[in-house]
């Protein structure tokens, strides 16, 4: 798994790319979700679009730090994912409780202020 770290105002853009799956990949996720949390920040926008596979320990990462991230009154919004993560999403029903969106303005305003709709025309759901 390759991450890529960058900032648009009050937050934080992952551009991830590979697999996340048990072991490394995983671990990495989670430090770098963790690091953010502590960060002065709105949210964070997980770009998957270069994601070929997550298994469920990747999938439980996401989960996890959701709850984490709402309990500090930030958001996470899921950018771009591919058809087989939209798939997992649905199967898990995760696609009910993580905002996904097509366009990365989308969900940097959805993040920073909120006041897009997530499931409105600027957003999608898998």
């Amino acid at each position: 798994m390759d991450l890529k770290k960058r900032t648009a105002g009050k937050v934080v853009i992952l551009d991830i790319s590979g697999t996340v799956v048990l072991g490394e990949s995983s671990q990495q996720l989670a430090q770098t979700l963790a690091d953010t949390l502590g960060d002065d920040l709105k949210g964070v926008v997980l770009n998957l679009e270069k994601i070929d596979y997550m298994d469920s320990t990747g999938l439980g990462e996401l989960v996890g730090y959701l709850t984490k991230f709402e309990e500090a009154k930030k958001r996470i919004a899921v950018l771009n994912p591919q058809p087989r993560v939209v798939k997992l999403l649905t199967i898990t029903k995760l696609d009910r409780v993580f905002k996904v969106f097509e366009k990365e303005s989308a969900a940097l305003d959805w993040c920073e202020r909120g006041e897009l709709n997530p499931h409105g025309p600027q957003a999608t759901r898998p």
